[in-house]
């Protein structure tokens, strides 16, 4: 399995024979031999995944990078981090999701909160299995660690990803932008219960 290398804004692949599935117009360079070709969600996902992606409105169109070379990877300068899962499950914002290594599979999750203006939090990528996912986000990321003890509450346009026994709920009424009169719609933020880890990011999409 190619091993993900983040150069703070730029993802480095070293593939040996091996296949990566990246975002469509993310490569930036490459040596070697190396071939490119648009690939699906993948893992399974096929045509089912592929409605839900649609009525979701998520946008996540990939390419598979398939050889042996170097491809480096990037996407408006945005910052770039890798997070390794072992068995796990990744909730992210699907415009995030830099590049994903062979084996994960991806599929669009409802988070039900309904009614939300912004579109925010409806509809979720997850990346289920052992491998590594890297992320972009708009200045480098920021892990929080949420106990049982305390929950975590976040802007849902800061948010990026979340991994861990955690749920999900809309916290209605509650923003700091309502306070300085942005946004439009019904002002909400995303709390996080249970044990885990939810990254976010230091500037609003």
């Amino acid at each position: 399995m190619p091993t993900l290398h983040a150069d703070k804004k730029v993802l480095h692949v070293d593939l040996m024979g091996e296949s990566i599935r990246a975002a469509q117009g993310s490569m930036v360079a490459y040596t070697g031999n190396i071939e490119f070709k648009n690939a699906g969600m993948g893992g399974g996902g096929g045509l089912r995944a592929a409605l839900k992606q649609r009525i979701a409105g998520e946008s996540i169109s990939l390419m598979e990078c398939t050889g042996q070379g170097r491809v480096s990877l990037a996407q408006n300068a945005d910052d770039v981090t890798v997070v390794d899962l072992g068995n796990e499950v990744l909730t992210v914002e699907s415009e995030l999701i830099l590049a994903v290594t062979a084996g994960l599979q991806l599929d669009v999750k409802f988070t039900g909160l309904q009614g939300v203006s912004t579109g925010q939090g409806l509809a979720t990528t997850t990346v289920t299995g052992t491998g590594q996912v890297a992320l972009l986000s708009h200045g480098p990321i920021i892990p929080l660690e949420v106990s049982g003890q305390y929950p975590v509450v976040v802007d849902p346009d800061a948010y990026v990803a979340s991994r861990g026994q955690l749920n999900m709920s809309m916290v209605s009424g509650v923003s700091w932008r309502s306070f300085v009169g942005e946004g439009s719609g019904e002002p909400f933020s995303l709390r996080f219960d249970g044990q885990g880890v939810v990254y976010i990011q230091p500037a609003e999409r």
